[in-house]
């Protein structure tokens, strides 16, 4: 019975993102992306209403929207942007493995949307055009979201953080915001493509602020923002 409920739930939402993506693409063409935030969020809670999970948003005193800065998540499933995407006031885009970006569909509709590529396989050159385009996509207001443990998880437990967001959040002045993604390894994770019903609830906690921070302070910023997450799995 789950999986004739995971088939149809794919089915439907499948056509739902091909039609909603495509329509947000065109759209795109010859609109700023930031004008159409609202029908944005409303694809995303679409894409994870019609695969089987309902949101929780919880806001902590301290969550800051206001300035674009890094939102660094916990990665559960594939759906994560998506959830991100849904429940994220300010305008957010993300970086991405630049092989994504040759995903049918998926990659050109990320690409039109302004999301960051980073290379699979980092050389110095391809690094140096990652941090300058994530350089520019912030000082144009754009916050960006990472997952720093680099794959999803695959017994629901949290990764270790790599350093790289933290050190462009170091060197940028950038804040740093963590986000705790809880209850959807049970909905659906990497060692199957069933899909459960479930309750996802998101936690958006206090924004950190790095302006003053030197190079030193990276490994202390990483792990304060993992206990952060951490502390609402």
């Amino acid at each position: 019975m789950n999986a004739l409920y995971s088939l149809a739930l794919w089915a439907v939402g499948g056509l739902h993102f091909a039609l909603g993506g495509a329509a947000l693409a065109l759209a795109w063409l010859g609109v700023d992306p930031r004008r159409t935030l609202g029908f944005q969020r409303a694809f995303c809670r679409n894409v994870v209403r019609l695969a089987g999970a309902s949101l929780e948003v919880r806001r902590e005193d301290g969550f800051d929207a206001r300035r674009a800065g890094f939102i660094v998540s916990n990665h559960v499933n594939l759906f994560d942007p998506f959830v991100l995407g849904a429940v994220l006031p300010q305008f957010a885009r993300g970086l991405e493995l630049e092989s994504h970006f040759k995903i049918p569909l998926y990659g050109w509709l990320m690409r039109r949307a302004g999301n960051v590529p980073v290379p699979d396989v980092k050389t110095p050159a391809d690094l140096r055009r990652t941090w300058k385009l994530t350089r520019e996509a912030l000082n144009s207001g754009t916050s960006l979201a990472v997952f720093p443990e680099g794959a999803r998880t695959r017994d629901g437990r949290l990764r270790p953080f790599r350093d790289g967001v933290f050190r462009m959040a170091q060197r940028f002045g950038a804040p740093v915001t963590p986000v705790t993604i809880s209850g959807a390894f049970a909905w659906n994770n990497k060692l199957s493509w069933r899909l459960h019903p479930a309750r996802v609830v998101v936690t958006l906690h206090p924004t950190i602020d790095t302006s003053a921070m030197s190079p030193a302070d990276v490994p202390a910023l990483r792990e304060r923002t993992r206990a952060a997450i951490a502390s609402a799995l």
